[in-house]
């Protein structure tokens, strides 16, 4: 249930491509113009101004022209701006090629509209000569980019071309993420692990899905697999999730495995009160509370919370106590006999769901993170009752968001200590057991039988007492 839900059903025009090729149906070059007018402008506000795309692409309160689409054009918008963000620096090295000059500083504009058509020639099934067209109909109706048409039309023709020649090689070339994030990744995970991290960022994400009960039967009826961690995975969704068996009568949830994970490491919660910190949208809550536990979900957010309702309604599942709080000022009535702090992070940790993230987040970012989870950690603390275990967990991939904090607050805080996980304690998690008994999964993790099947959201958990 973190950041919402799967994958709608995608059209044909929509879909990633197998290879490098497409076929030209000859479709109106009028047809789908607003779609790609849109996905130029949504691209611009996640690279330039660093906005975030689900709150672009939210169906209630996105961004004005992606609101004005219908379903079709949305989920076109959608793919493209996925296939854009995913490959920027593959893109961008193609787009190159074809250019005397690299465009001026000032050309933002003509840089999106070329990226929204190169996306759609490499990686989606849209007609090359469409997506050429539309991306000279574009130009030509901005003022900005008007006389630069013949120019896009010369660089995306040329681009359709050779895309079967070089495609493959200059995604061998590239990360396809910013330096600052290639670079961290290296660093924590060396070269090998952070390049096939890398690697799996260019893949759409399979869906997991979180059972109350029999896995094997809701895989065989989803069409997936039982993880060794008992999550259900499918690797692509035959409707959209609000459509597929078990949703209306809450027979489960979706939740990345490795999100899963966390409120495991609490050991058994049954009849115990538990405090699920930051909890919106609501699965781990809603974890806890079908293992029996007494659970108050606290969350900052009243739009969040209001959701976190709704999908525990569905679900069939009632939580002691829903307080709207920001933690750093709440009090409860009384300490909890265990805590869950799922904090607020960078979220790189999921850049296969959410590609815009390397785009929109910086190292100042994660410093002002690690700093806000610093006190978050030293609040969840002072909320449990002696001997009360405390988990705390995000999904970030970096360090400092996970090891780094984790090593520095038991060396400054003196009133908690280390609870690791002991080998053998959860089934299925071993292989994600750190030497000093913390949780670290990235996507690199997991290898099943197809690429795309594989991985796992980047999450770090930590345990720990109080005295």
């Amino acid at each position: 249930m973190r950041r919402g839900g799967g994958p709608a059903g995608r059209s044909a025009t929509s879909q990633s491509k197998d290879t490098g090729q497409s076929k030209d149906t000859g479709a109106a070059p009028a047809t789908g113009l607003a779609a790609r007018k849109a996905a130029a402008r949504l691209l611009a506000a996640v690279v330039d101004a660093r906005t975030s795309l689900d709150g672009l692409t939210d169906n209630e309160h996105g961004h004005p022209q992606y609101r004005a689409l219908d379903a079709r054009d949305r989920a076109l918008v959608r793919a493209v701006l996925a296939s854009a963000l995913r490959h920027r620096m593959t893109i961008s090295a193609l787009l190159a090629r074809r250019l005397e000059r690299p465009l001026p500083a000032n050309a933002t504009a003509l840089s999106h509209i070329l990226h929204v058509a190169a996306a759609q020639i490499l990686f989606l099934d849209v007609p090359d000569s469409a997506a050429v067209d539309l991306a000279v109909t574009h130009a030509k109706s901005d003022p900005r980019t008007a006389r630069f048409s013949n120019l896009v039309n010369a660089v995306l023709r040329g681009l359709a071309r050779a895309k079967a020649a070089e495609l493959a090689p200059a995604l061998a070339a590239t990360d396809d993420a910013p330096e600052w994030f290639s670079r961290r990744l290296a660093e924590a995970y060396g070269p090998e692990t952070a390049k096939k991290i890398l690697a799996m960022h260019r893949l759409e994400a399979p869906v997991d899905f979180t059972v109350k009960a029999d896995p094997a039967l809701w895989a065989e009826r989803l069409g997936g697999i039982v993880l060794p961690t008992g999550s259900v995975r499918v690797e692509r969704l035959a409707a959209p999730v609000a459509e597929l068996s078990g949703f209306a009568e809450g027979a489960w949830w979706v939740q990345d495995a490795a999100a899963s994970l966390p409120a495991r490491l609490l050991g058994d919660v049954a009849g115990l009160h538990v405090a699920d910190l930051c909890a919106a949208p609501g699965g781990k809550t809603a974890q806890l509370i079908l293992a029996g536990a007494r659970v108050t979900a606290v969350d900052a957010s009243k739009n969040r919370l209001a959701r976190l309702r709704q999908n525990l309604d569905r679900l069939g599942l009632q939580a002691e106590a829903v307080v709207q709080s920001d933690l750093l000022d709440y009090v409860p009535a009384e300490p909890f006999d265990a805590v869950l702090l799922d904090a607020p992070c960078s979220s790189t940790g999921t850049v296969r769901r959410h590609p815009d993230v390397p785009w929109t987040k910086t190292p100042a970012d994660i410093d002002k993170l690690a700093d806000l989870q610093q006190r978050l950690l030293a609040r969840a603390v002072t909320l449990v009752k002696p001997g009360g275990r405390i988990v705390f967990s995000n999904c970030s991939l970096d360090p400092q968001e996970g090891e780094d904090l984790h090593r520095a607050f038991l060396a400054s805080t003196a009133a908690v200590a280390s609870d690791p996980i002991r080998p053998g304690e959860i089934e299925g998690i071993e292989p994600f057991v750190t030497p000093q008994g913390a949780v670290r999964t990235t996507p690199a993790g997991l290898e099943l039988e197809t690429p795309r099947l594989s991985g796992l959201d980047g999450f770090y958990a930590a345990r720990f007492c109080a005295p």
